[in-house]
């Protein structure tokens, strides 16, 4: 679900990141948020997200904010697949490209785009990245305690040679959370990926997934990734929590 590969970054430094508007976000979409949701499938939109978060490097040694808001935009693809982009800020997106197979939602794959400002010159890096079959993002059917591999492979525009994070994706239980004053009955999943290749680390988030549509509705990751770099050894962090604040996406 919704933590990701998208620690697969470059090693440059980072600073004046700004929050990205809902309007802003609206605004981009234009009319590209189209088509019918169905059962395991938000409805297109923008959804408003509210959080927090810091994105340091250690070479350069500098830091970038996330939020507070955060949002999160739902595209349909075809009529089993959808999309989910959140804006962490300017300087920071990320996608995830979601399939049904059966009735069950799994992660095929995305991209993360970063932008980092040093002095006068911006630099971006663009991650891309696919994920084997059983790539679980919510199963149909399962227990407390029940776990699924994940696997997906990536490289980025800065980093030579590719990237695979894997490992085991539990169900934590099932509860309710509030949004907008609404109790939304959602999955508890958490996640933890090994990334070995071009860059190694490990990725660990617990995410609240609505039980209905998919989306999720709370996510809380740490990442940290290092870089071997003709400078030296550079290490990506990630820390930081999101919420959903309503579950009537804006067109």
């Amino acid at each position: 679900m919704l933590v990701a590969t998208g620690a697969l970054v470059a090693w440059h430094a980072a600073d004046s990141a700004r929050q990205v508007t809902l309007g802003q976000a609206v605004h981009r979409l234009g009319g590209a948020g189209g088509g019918s949701p169905g059962l395991r499938r938000p409805a297109p939109g923008i959804y408003a997200y509210a959080g927090s978060g810091t994105e340091r490097l250690t070479l350069p040694p500098l830091s970038q904010a996330e939020g507070p808001t955060i949002p999160g935009t739902v595209t349909l693809d075809g009529a089993d697949c959808w999309v989910l982009r959140i804006d962490y800020s300017t300087h920071h997106w990320q996608t995830w490209h979601y399939c049904l197979q059966g009735a069950d939602v799994e992660e095929v794959g995305g991209r993360s785009w970063q932008l980092w400002s040093v002095g006068p010159v911006d630099v971006t890096n663009l991650t891309s990245f696919r994920c084997g079959a059983g790539s679980m993002a919510l199963p149909a059917e399962g227990v407390p305690g029940q776990t699924w591999h994940s696997s997906c492979t990536g490289t980025n525009t800065s980093v030579p040679g590719m990237t695979t994070s894997a490992g085991p994706y539990r169900l934590v239980g099932t509860t309710a959370l509030e949004v907008g004053g609404e109790a939304v009955a959602v999955a508890h999943f958490h996640r933890v990926r090994t990334d070995t290749g071009a860059q190694t680390g490990t990725e660990a988030a617990d995410v609240w997934v609505d039980r209905r549509t998919g989306l999720p509705v709370r996510l809380d990751q740490r990442l940290r990734v290092t870089t071997a770099t003709t400078f030296g050894t550079s290490t990506y962090t990630q820390t930081g929590t999101l919420h959903l604040v309503s579950i009537v996406p804006r067109r």
